[in-house]
């Protein structure tokens, strides 16, 4: 079974302060196994679908990962390209930014949500730039293998 997981927190449990808009802001580090045969590159999203917007409120997109990429360090930078992974891309969140930007629900809206979804794919994506949520599953359609996911929860 291809799993994720993050040493900061445990599937269904709070994302630590650290890792939101309340605190630091960093990303939160990130491991995996094994992903299924043939895994050519990885993709990764973060989004909230308890946000109150039509579409869930995206705080990640990454993608490009190699095949080899078994793990992301905590508080990458909000950059393009990724120092820690070579080759890894970061596109953007809907803030409009680069890179990770943490939980922030609105106050007094109760527990959101955090799904962090990792797409295991048999070919690697085309480098369009800067992807969204939408660009992103537009091109990793037909190429999905497996996806793993991990959830975190945050509230205000």
């Amino acid at each position: 079974m291809w799993t994720l997981k993050s040493s900061a927190f445990d599937h269904g449990k709070p994302i630590p302060k650290q890792h939101t808009g309340d605190g630091d802001d960093s990303s939160p580090p990130l491991e995996w196994t094994d992903p299924p045969a043939g895994t050519r590159e990885f993709a990764l999203l973060v989004d909230d679908p308890d946000a109150p917007t039509p579409e869930p409120w995206v705080h990640w997109v990454l993608y490009k990962l190699p095949a080899r990429t078994r793990s992301l360090p905590e508080g990458l930078a909000p950059t393009r390209s990724v120092a820690a992974v070579a080759g890894a891309l970061q596109g953007k969140n809907t803030w409009g930014g680069i890179g990770w930007r943490g939980p922030a629900p609105p106050r007094g809206h109760g527990v959101h949500h955090y799904h962090v979804k990792l797409f295991a794919l048999d070919a690697p994506l085309a480098d369009a730039g800067g992807l969204g949520k939408r660009e992103l599953l537009a091109a990793m359609q037909g190429h999905v293998l497996g996806e793993a996911e991990l959830v975190g929860t945050y509230q205000r």
